[in-house]
């Protein structure tokens, strides 16, 4: 895996880069090498399998210098699977390395939860229904579904999985997989809806919570110049655009659906960012701040 990792890497750095090129380099990588060369055998095996396990697809100009390129750059460089594999794989491909010092790397806490993954992946790659205890963080009591598992997302380190099964309020419902207690897959299966799209049921939400009283709007937000940086390099939302910019402040607008997580993206960049419309978002902004500041004046 860290040879195919770093054969990507490679490409994408490069852009385009011949096969020659390739092993000179492989060669100078001391650590992955022990200085041997790529066999042309073994070369093309490695690209057959990044195409199974990423879904991308290296390509060979066929003239010239006869170079190889990733045609699907988009899957590496947008968001998605691919994207989040190759990210996942390049990082741990580094921090395997870097052992020696491993007490100068501080990484993020990730609640439990991931042991759940593959039955989940195996129970949606087979389409079939899923016992689980479950307590929720609002609820002392436990209490055990059969569910349809639909599809799995990531937010803010911890994993989500959108269900559809017997819950009292709902049909459709997401849970957090750290909340799950035990989990079996069934011998009864389930068919998928021929209309189900996770993206589509996703469309225009900022994380996990899929309220729909929300309708998608344009919201148009103020940025203070030193936070526009920030916004503009890892954006709030895929439809982000910036409109003006200068040296105090930048004009961003989204079309989305104004839900609480979206609300508290905008709490959490406190007074860099002002809410321009719709007007009914900036009152809401401006309430809950009216609110916090009541906590502190109670003294």
């Amino acid at each position: 895996m860290n040879k195919y990792v770093w054969l990507i890497d490679t490409i994408y750095r490069a852009k385009k880069i011949s096969f020659k090129d390739i092993n000179e380099k492989w060669r100078r990588d001391i650590d992955m090498s022990r200085g041997e060369s790529i066999s042309i055998r073994s070369f093309k095996r490695w690209l057959n399998n990044i195409g199974d396990l990423f879904g991308l697809n290296i390509e060979n100009e066929h003239c010239g210098d006869y170079r190889y390129y990733i045609e699907n750059m988009d899957d590496i460089t947008e968001g998605g699977l691919q994207s989040w594999l190759y990210n996942t794989f390049s990082a741990g491909n580094v921090l395997a390395g870097s052992m020696s010092i491993k007490d100068r790397i501080l990484l993020e806490y990730v609640p439990s939860g991931q042991q759940y993954l593959q039955p989940i992946i195996d129970a949606m790659k087979e389409n079939r229904v899923l016992n689980m205890t479950y307590k929720s963080y609002w609820n002392t009591e436990e209490k055990n579904y059969d569910v349809q598992p639909l599809c799995l997302k990531l937010f803010r380190q911890r994993w989500y999985l959108v269900v559809h099964g017997n819950r009292e309020d709902g049909i459709t419902w997401i849970c957090s997989l750290d909340r799950i207690l035990s989990l079996e897959k069934t011998e009864q299966t389930f068919t998928l809806p021929k209309d189900w799209d996770a993206e589509a049921y996703f469309d225009g939400f900022i994380g996990v919570i899929h309220d729909t009283e929300y309708e998608k709007e344009i919201v148009k937000l103020k940025v203070k110049a030193d936070q526009a940086n920030y916004i503009r390099d890892l954006k709030i939302h895929k439809s982000q655009q910036e409109h003006e910019c200068n040296s105090k402040y930048s004009i961003f607008t989204y079309f989305l659906r104004p839900t609480f997580d979206f609300q508290q993206e905008l709490l959490w960049n406190a007074d860099k960012v002002e809410v321009l419309r719709p007007q009914w978002l900036r009152d809401e902004i401006a309430g809950r701040i009216e609110q916090m500041l009541k906590l502190y004046q109670k003294d």
